[in-house]
C-alpha cells in the first residue's frame, strides 16, 4: 500500500499533486493507493477556537475524491484519543498495522501525531527503522505563492474568487437545500431560490453578487447569486439566494449545488425596489456574458 495522510480540506491543486504521486507509485509497485483523511477537522478537537471554516464538507470531499484514481479513501474519526497519538504510534498502529503500508507520501509542509510532531525528518527516521519509504511532494504554486487551504480561505474571505478557484483547480462550490423565502425576488420579477447551505462549518465567501452555475434536479443552469445582507429592505436578514436563468419551476426541498465563477460586484443598498430590479437586470445580463462560451 502506498499511503498519504492529511486533512485535504478543499482537495486543491497541491493535494492533487500528492494524489497523483501516490497513484503513480502504487502503479509502479503493482500495489494500491490509499488516502487517510480525518473527520472532523483535527483543529475541532485540538483547538476548537482556531478551527477554520471548511472549503469542503465531508460529503463534498467525498464527491471530489470520487473523481480521483485512488483505490481507497479512509475517513478516520479524529477523537481526543487519536489526538494524543505520537507519530510512531500512529504509524505502527494505523498505517502499518491497519493498512499494511509499504510507502508513505506526504506534502512538503505536512505534520501529524501529537502536536504535529511527525514532520518529514521524524517520519524518515521511523521509516528507516520500520522498513517503509517516505517521499515528499513539493509545493504547487499559483503565481508566486504556494497553494494551500489557508491561502484559498483568505482569497474567498477577501472576495478574490479568481485566486481561490485558481488554487482549487475548479470553481468553489456551495451545496444546500432550497427553502422558502420572503418572496421579494418574485415581486421584483426575479424569483430566487433561497439556499440553506449544508454544514455549519462551511466557509461562505465574501458577501457580493456572483455569476455561478446551479445544479438542481432538472439540470444545470446559469445563475446570479446573492450572498450577504439585503440592505434595500430594512430588517431583512442576510441570505444566500440565486436567480436561475431560463428556469421556471418549484425547487423547494431540492438539493442545489452552486459553482461560483466570478464575483460581479459588492452588495449595495438601493433607493427603491425599482432601482434594485434595474440593477438585477444588469447583473443577469453580466452573468450571461461571463458564462457564455469564451466569456
Amino acid at each position: 500500500m502506498v499511503v498519504t495522510v492529511g486533512t485535504f480540506d478543499g482537495v486543491h491543486r497541491g493535494h492533487w499533486s500528492v494524489l497523483d504521486e501516490i497513484g503513480a507509485r502504487a502503479a509502479a509497485r503493482e500495489g494500491r493507493s490509499v488516502l487517510v483523511t480525518f473527520d472532523p477537522h483535527p483543529l475541532r478537537i485540538v483547538r476548537p477556537e482556531a478551527a477554520p471554516k471548511l472549503l469542503t464538507t465531508t460529503k463534498e470531499k467525498k464527491a471530489v475524491l470520487a473523481a480521483s484514481h485512488l483505490d481507497y479513501v479512509v475517513f478516520l474519526a479524529f477523537t481526543p484519543v487519536l489526538r494524543e497519538y505520537s507519530p510512531r504510534r500512529f504509524v505502527t498502529e494505523i498505517l502499518l498495522g491497519g493498512l499494511g503500508m509499504s510507502e508513505l507520501v506526504i506534502g512538503y509542509d505536512h505534520g501529524f501525531g501529537r502536536g504535529r510532531s511527525g514532520d518529514v525528518g521524524t517520519l524518515r527516521t521511523i521509516g528507516a527503522e520500520l522498513g517503509f519509504a517516505v517521499d515528499v511532494v513539493e509545493a504547487v504554486h499559483a503565481g508566486s505563492a504556494a497553494v494551500s487551504s489557508s491561502s484559498i480561505r483568505r482569497a474567498l474571505g477577501d472576495g478574490r474568487l479568481a485566486d481561490a478557484n485558481r488554487g482549487l483547480g475548479r470553481p468553489y462550490s456551495l451545496t444546500g437545500t432550497v427553502v422558502p423565502g420572503e418572496g421579494r425576488g418574485r415581486e421584483l420579477g426575479f424569483p430566487t431560490a433561497n439556499v440553506r447551505v449544508h454544514g455549519n462549518d462551511k466557509l461562505i465567501p465574501m458577501e457580493g453578487i456572483y455569476a455561478c452555475y446551479a445544479t438542481v434536479p432538472p439540470g444545470r443552469f446559469m445563475g446570479a447569486l446573492h450572498i450577504g445582507p439585503r440592505p434595500t429592505f430594512p430588517g431583512a436578514g442576510a441570505a444566500v439566494e440565486v436567480f436561475l436563468l431560463d428556469f421556471a419551476g418549484d425547487l423547494y426541498g431540492c438539493e442545489i449545488r452552486l459553482e461560483l465563477i466570478e464575483r460581479l460586484r459588492p452588495v449595495a443598498a438601493f433607493g427603491s425596489p425599482a432601482e434594485l430590479a434595474e440593477q438585477m437586470r444588469a447583473d443577469v445580463s453580466r452573468t450571461r456574458e461571463v458564462l457564455a462560451p469564451g466569456g
